[in-house]
């Protein structure tokens, strides 16, 4: 059954990688998660929103040294800033007019940049009051059981607007249930932290997990592939799949083409989620009715 399951999953996120996916988004409102200055309540462009967001803060405010001092806060003591990019344009005198047409002044962009620090950096200054939807789902009995029977589980702990799984400290780090677009998608997120989780020495000790790896790197990427085939698995297992296989296909397909669309790896990607989903599950090898029915 499981292994069905499991081959099911595998060719539907294969066909839906052939015929291209919507791009992946988080399923749940995190005050539309993107970095803002907290003064002007703009919005972080270009480049900024990748140096800002990878910086794993829960909280989407930014403010610059005189501002976090404007708002009667500091800095806390070690903290170190990120820097912020933007073009300034200034005047310069165009050097391919002649003398006798006269000179003319023309604005040219230079690069500039600024430090900022996120307001978890900071002391003294109180966030904006969270705009959040709030949905009233339910737990679902299948899912929910499938996470509580898990075999050695790690500690779920919720708050803030990021999903993670600490390895350090063996716990899984998830948004509010309310605040998922769908409960599917809550579990389908539950399912590849806790995926990530059974990398960890004390139960499947994956390389990738046990050994420090940078964002973006090989292992962090095939990580990623690991964890989001093996709550592919799970949701199918647990009959939501056809709410949540998009969202996966399409985070799947991002991965990969960080990993130069080397599809080979979503084989040995699948094998070893195949193993996580079947720890998560508690099932022992041979334990499939396939592998029954062969050995009969």
């Amino acid at each position: 059954m499981a292994t069905n399951i499991y081959d099911m999953i595998n060719n539907r996120i294969t066909e839906l990688l052939e015929q291209g996916t919507i791009p992946w988004r988080k399923p749940w409102n995190a005050q539309s998660n993107y970095p803002k200055n907290l003064i002007s309540k703009k919005e972080y462009r270009g480049v900024n929103v990748f140096m800002l967001a990878c910086q794993q803060y829960d909280s989407p405010w930014w403010l610059s040294f005189k501002q976090v001092q404007d708002r009667g806060g500091q800095v806390i003591k070690g903290e170190k800033a990120t820097p912020v990019v933007f073009w300034k344009w200034i005047n310069s005198v165009d050097a391919d007019v002649s003398e006798e047409q006269g000179s003319r002044i023309v604005k040219i962009p230079m690069l500039r940049y600024y430090n900022v620090f996120n307001l978890e950096q900071t002391e003294g200054v109180s966030a904006p009051e969270p705009d959040e939807n709030k949905n009233d789902h339910q737990p679902l009995s299948l899912p929910e059981e499938i996470f509580k029977n898990m075999p050695i589980r790690p500690e779920l702990k919720f708050g803030g607007n990021r999903a993670y799984y600490s390895s350090a400290l063996d716990y899984v780090q998830l948004p509010h249930l309310s605040t998922f677009d769908t409960p599917e998608e809550y579990y389908s997120t539950l399912f590849h932290e806790i995926t990530h989780a059974t990398g960890h020495q004390s139960r499947l000790a994956r390389k990738s997990i046990h050994e420090p790896s940078y964002f973006g790197s090989h292992e962090y990427s095939k990580e990623e592939l690991v964890a989001e085939m093996g709550a592919a698995f799970l949701c199918g297992f647990s009959g939501i799949e056809n709410i949540t296989i998009e969202n996966s296909a399409a985070y799947i397909a991002g991965w990969l083409k960080a990993l130069k669309n080397d599809k080979t790896l979503l084989i040995h990607a699948a094998a070893q989620a195949q193993k996580a989903a079947d720890f998560i599950l508690n099932r022992k090898e041979g334990e499939s009715e396939d592998v029954e029915e062969v050995a009969a």
